[in-house]
């Protein structure tokens, strides 16, 4: 199945990019504010755990006061117990000159930072709550509070923790969100794509209709196709079916002068033999000079309306090969031997034409030709994807040649290089003009047969 080339200029590329970057965009904001709102949600629930643990402290001091003793019981969390663990409790009395500190064995006779020493303002309620560095080197969240326990003292309680286990936990949550994200991404991506192909689909389907009229295989669109690209294929076929009317009267036309202007020339022609002399002369030449040329520019008006006409194809093979019978038996006598042929190719125009352009080749070369005249045929593939194909038929004989300097002039219209040879010198330069109207063009080259190449290059496939 064909496809659209790829590029920014083409209307998959923009669909897909338009729709990769917008998902991108909104899968990488989505993704933000999930993170954002997975570690606001991990640092409450962290801070109402440190503040259930202060709070139980608080009420443990306050309890132990009223009982004649200063520490909380257990809390419940061995961590408190584990050495350097991360989590710590502190409670340290305030009044009186024994500033007395009890701490959790985690801390492992280490202290913990007082938050007013910081600076850190107190909240309603009398609560401080901030980051410092802990006595391992971690950074910990620290909240404290300070009580009065009456004539027992006031006390400071602090209870810390390290935020590694939070920070990993939220960049485990990343990693997991953009490992879930980047796959989402990918099938949103293969989503796309699909939807891109599908929804042009019809299009590829008109591309291929119209590569197959160009290519002569069918004369209309056909086929069913949506709302949007309906009116479309209907007006190509209105286009086309117009374009072959235009053509046909062009013909018809053409036909037309073509009989009106040779019967007065023949009538002119009657009279001046009917009276010798060399005025007769002088108008018989003059005559057949302007009925060479009407002929040329007739044929080339032709055939400028045939070559802008769609869906007009000739198999090469064929017409090649009825060309070298027929000119093998007019040099029959001279003995030149007409070979060689061409694959399955086509030629994107008329039959006439190519007719018309490889038997002037091919009469030339046997004009020149000592003993062989040989023809071949290659494909000249397109500069770009999709764009148009090239034949270049390729004539050589083992002539004398034609110097470099005689070439350009060779295929100039009524030059004849040799008067000596039969012919109104439009051969060459009928050839060059045909091919030009189809978009191709002649070059005279050296043969490797030691005479003339002639190097036809027409649309083709």
């Amino acid at each position: 199945m064909r496809r659209f080339h790829f590029s920014l200029h083409s209307i998959a590329a923009r669909l897909f990019l338009t729709a990769a970057a917008l998902s991108s965009a909104i899968l990488l904001i989505a993704a933000l504010l999930l993170t954002g709102y997975y570690r606001r949600n991990a640092e409450d629930v962290f801070e109402q755990r440190l503040g259930v643990y202060l709070r139980a402290i608080v009420a443990d001091v306050s309890q132990s006061g009223e009982e004649g003793r200063t520490g909380p019981g257990q809390l419940g969390d061995p961590q408190f117990e584990l050495a350097l663990s991360g989590w710590y409790w502190q409670i340290t009395r305030l009044d009186g000159d024994n500033h007395e500190i009890k701490a959790s064995r985690s801390l492992f006779a280490e202290r913990l930072p007082k938050l007013a020493d910081l600076g850190v303002e107190p909240e309603v309620g009398g609560f401080r709550r901030g980051s410092a560095i802990g006595p391992d080197g971690r950074m910990l969240r620290i909240v404290e509070r300070v009580i009065d326990v009456g004539d027992v003292g006031i006390y400071l309680v602090q209870v810390a923790a390290s935020t590694a286990e939070m920070d990993h936990q939220i960049a485990r949550f990343r990693l997991s969100l953009l490992i879930a994200f980047g796959l989402l991404a990918i099938a949103l991506a293969l989503a796309t794509a699909f939807q891109v192909a599908f929804g042009l689909r019809p299009l590829r389907w008109l591309q291929r209709e119209l590569v197959a009229i160009r290519r002569g295989e069918q004369e209309r669109i056909e086929g069913d196709y949506p709302s949007e690209v309906a009116p479309l294929a209907d007006e190509l076929n209105l286009s086309i079916a117009a374009a072959r009317d235009i053509l046909e009267r062009a013909r018809t036309q053409v036909g037309n002068l073509a009989h009106a202007l040779k019967t007065p020339l023949s009538v002119i022609m009657n009279e001046s033999d009917a009276m010798p002399g060399p005025l007769a002369d002088k108008v018989n030449e003059q005559a057949a000079i302007m009925r060479n040329q009407i002929a040329f520019h007739l044929d080339r008006a032709r055939a400028a309306a045939r070559a802008v006409a769609i869906g007009g194809t000739t198999q090469v093979a064929p017409a090649t090969d009825a060309l070298l019978r027929t000119f093998g038996k007019i040099y029959r006598e001279r003995g030149v031997v007409f070979s060689g042929g061409s694959p399955a190719f086509r030629f994107l125009g008329e039959r006439q034409d190519f007719d018309e352009m490889v038997g002037n080749l091919l009469d030339n070369a046997g004009k020149w030709a000592t003993k062989n005249v040989s023809v071949s045929a290659r494909a000249q593939q397109p500069a770009i994807p999709g764009g148009r194909g090239y034949l270049v038929f390729t004539v050589d004989d083992d002539g004398p040649g034609l110097a470099p300097e005689f070439r350009e002039a060779a295929t100039a219209r009524g030059r004849r290089l040799d008067e000596t040879k039969p012919g109104s010198g439009l051969g060459l330069a009928i050839v060059t003009d045909l091919a030009a109207a189809y978009g191709g063009s002649l070059r005279l080259d050296t043969s490797p047969e030691g005479g003339l190449r002639a190097e036809l290059t027409l649309p083709g496939f």
